[in-house]
């Protein structure tokens, strides 16, 4: 069965999408970072946050990924259960991911488990990998797409804690997973942490967390002090650009909660890089598109 004209260009607009995310920082990271190469003093660190900006341009001046470790493709769909293609959107979706591959282009991440063979298309068994919102009485999607190169997905753990470590236990665990983890993941990082019922769940919440925009606080306001303290700790140990040192190690830190059993209290951590590649698109019914995280940029 042939596919729908509307099928086609959201697919096509999408696989334009994920291509821009792959070279150019959404709004808030970029921000962030000029704070913090501007607030920088060490030498060293100085010469490599100007490194990474020259990274950035040359990026949109050559039309190439940002980093040539674009990971395996997730997308978070918010989607309307009156989306008029919302039944389609697994497939549109598989799509984009195939078109921007050979647009970017993007490296070919997608190696089926147990043949350890590489699909060539950066599609394969569960993959691209999406999480699904369904809204009811809305006909709008709202998809991010994120990626996460081997490095910042490595130092990725959940715990699921006794009650009595309590979230002194959580932000220990935090800190141990940063300290021995976190050099591998490209600082200044983004860390997002869950507080769940389960490690499932918490791993979940820690993703959700990391991509909020930086410098949202959590409405809570015990989290939102959890948040300050994590970030004010991790920034003293001063991971510095790359982990070479310097005065900061953390974009942001960002904590998301749900109730949890009495028994148990789970912990997530979820690290993104400097290069925090992600961003949001929004469609109406009529496929009218709007993009969140860059504004300004024409696809």
């Amino acid at each position: 069965m042939e596919a729908s004209s509307g099928h086609q260009l959201m697919a096509e607009t999408l696989g334009k999408f994920v291509s821009l995310v792959s070279k150019r920082l959404p709004d808030d990271v970029m921000a962030k970072l000029r704070e913090l190469k501007e607030i920088e003093t060490e030498p060293l660190a100085k010469s490599l946050y100007a490194c990474m900006f020259e990274n950035m341009e040359k990026a949109e001046l050559l039309n190439r990924p940002t980093c040539q470790d674009t990971g395996v493709i997730q997308f978070f769909v918010r989607a309307g259960a009156k989306f008029p293609y919302l039944g389609e959107l697994r497939g549109i979706l598989k799509e984009a991911t195939i078109l921007s591959t050979k647009q970017a282009p993007l490296r070919l991440n997608a190696v089926e488990p147990f043949d350890e063979k590489n699909t060539g298309t950066n599609v394969g068994t569960k993959v691209p990998w999406i999480e699904w919102d369904i809204v009811s009485d809305d006909d709008s999607v709202e998809i991010e797409v994120y990626m996460a190169g081997g490095g910042c997905s490595l130092p990725g753990r959940s715990i699921v804690l006794p009650p009595l470590a309590g979230y002194e236990g959580a932000v220990k665990f935090v800190f141990d997973t940063i300290v021995e983890w976190g050099i591998n993941a490209c600082p200044p990082l983004t860390v997002g942490v869950g507080i769940g019922t389960c490690s499932t769940s918490a791993a979940k919440l820690s993703k959700m967390a990391m991509l909020r925009k930086l410098g949202s606080s959590n409405p809570h306001p015990r989290a939102a002090e959890m948040e300050k303290r994590i970030q004010e700790g991790l920034d003293a140990i001063g991971l510095g650009p790359q982990g070479i040192s310097g005065h900061r190690s953390v974009l942001g830190v960002h904590v998301e909660g749900m109730a949890h059993h009495p028994s148990v209290l789970g912990v997530g951590v979820t690290v993104g890089c400097w290069a925090n590649r992600h961003g949001i698109i929004q469609f109406n019914k009529n496929l009218q598109y709007t993009m969140i995280s860059h504004q300004g940029v024409e696809l």
